[in-house]
């Protein structure tokens, strides 16, 4: 799981995901996670679009390019395909240029299964997103003689003559003056926005670094970007922490204004410019933290017994124990403990900020028991114990050096 810290005056944010933690069972990458409404989705197109060839009803796919994450947990892999249908064509003809609109209403992950969305087209262009958004609920339709896709915008309705394709060509006017079909070759670059919100499954564990990639949805984190937005003008409305129109209106001319791709997302690189310093902190699952405290306990209990100490604590009266003996001892126990109290918080908190807190005392204690062991020689078997666990502590904090 991971939360966000928030750079200066803003606090800490924690993002959604982590909350859920506290309830979740072994199987944590089976968490189910929202992708709202107005996210947008960079795809490349499968095959050909021709306003010549294709007919209203005509299906064709694409393929999403990059992995998209939420909150750090990927939900939609690279190489995912989001299927699309034909809903609208002119074809070109006596000076007028073709015409082809599309709906997105399929999503099918890899090995995952298909999902029904609802999805419109718009364009990764700048100058064309600033068309988009300033047109609001408006239908995107590719123009024969034109470039990118997007370039051409009309809203969607009935002409006079009840034909709802008249109502596209009355809206774009000039732009129809081109003659030529829409011919748009296969690996053309699009993006497909969500008009409605979708439920996903997280796949494998979080992602340890923010990306351009990872999509921020946390209400705490939106929060955060309305107020880094509002402090550079792009911002007027409520800080509410929902990812309304107002607010991706505001990301996106944020993102254009500094060379972001233009989605209205708050992803990872969006966060970074807005001064919201994105480091993550983890948390161990249940289980992992079982797995963390039994490793924990057992590596304590060998040590003693390596140095004639029973379980009972009473000290072997004819040895002589040398102080980093005893000072480790007592490290590997603390830490043991420490292991057991984060298992307890992992299970049973809802205190998220007290996780967090829990986790950097467990990687603390960690600390103590290096310091001790680099003025020890152990067996060879209890340090390969104590490396295992260190791996899982470098999960909880990615600059602690496992030994």
């Amino acid at each position: 799981m991971r939360a966000i810290r928030i750079s200066k005056t803003c606090g800490l944010l924690l993002a959604a995901p982590l909350i859920a933690l506290a309830g979740a069972g072994p199987a944590a990458a089976q968490q189910r996670v929202l992708l709202p409404e107005g996210t947008v989705l960079t795809i490349r197109t499968d095959q050909r679009l021709s306003s010549a060839t294709m007919n209203q009803g005509t299906r064709f796919t694409t393929t999403v390019e990059d992995s998209v994450r939420v909150d750090g947990h990927t939900v939609i892999p690279a190489g995912s395909r989001i299927a699309g249908v034909v809903t609208l064509v002119r074809r070109a003809g006596n000076g007028n240029s073709g015409v082809l609109g599309v709906e997105f209403d399929e999503l099918r992950l890899v090995g995952d299964g298909t999902i029904a969305i609802e999805g419109k087209l718009t364009s990764t262009d700048p100058a064309e997103r600033r068309q988009i958004d300033a047109r609001g609920d408006s239908q995107v339709v590719l123009v024969g003689g034109r470039q990118g896709v997007g370039a051409a915008i009309g809203a969607m309705g009935a002409g006079e003559s009840g034909d709802p394709v008249a109502g596209i060509l009355g809206a774009l006017g000039a732009l129809l003056s081109e003659g030529s079909n829409v011919e748009l070759p296969a690996g053309t670059r699009a993006a497909v926005q969500l008009q409605r919100p979708v439920v996903l499954t997280a796949l494998g564990a979080p992602a340890r670094r923010p990306d351009a990639f990872t999509i921020y949805t946390a209400a705490e984190t939106i929060r955060a970007a309305q107020v880094a937005l509002r402090t550079r003008g792009y911002y007027r409305g409520a800080v509410d922490g929902r990812l309304g129109d107002d607010t991706q209106r505001a990301l996106l001319a944020f993102q254009i204004d500094n060379g972001v791709l233009a989605t209205g997302n708050l992803d990872g690189r969006t966060a970074e410019l807005l001064g919201l310093e994105v480091v993550l902190a983890s948390a161990l699952t249940p289980s992992e933290a079982t797995y963390l405290r039994g490793l924990a306990e057992d590596l304590a209990a060998r040590w003693k017994a390596a140095i004639g100490v029973t379980t009972g604590g009473r000290m072997d009266a004819r040895r002589f124990y040398e102080e980093d003996e005893v000072e480790l001892w007592f490290a590997l126990s603390g830490f043991a403990d420490a292991a057991g109290l984060y298992e307890q918080v992992v299970r049973a908190s809802g205190n998220v900020q007290g996780l967090v807190a829990a986790g950097a005392a467990l990687v603390d204690s960690a600390r103590r028991v290096d310091a001790a062991m680099r003025t020890v020689t152990v067996p060879t078997r209890l340090a390969r114990t104590w490396e295992a666990i260190g791996r899982e502590i470098e999960f909880l904090d990615p600059a602690y050096s496992a030994p």
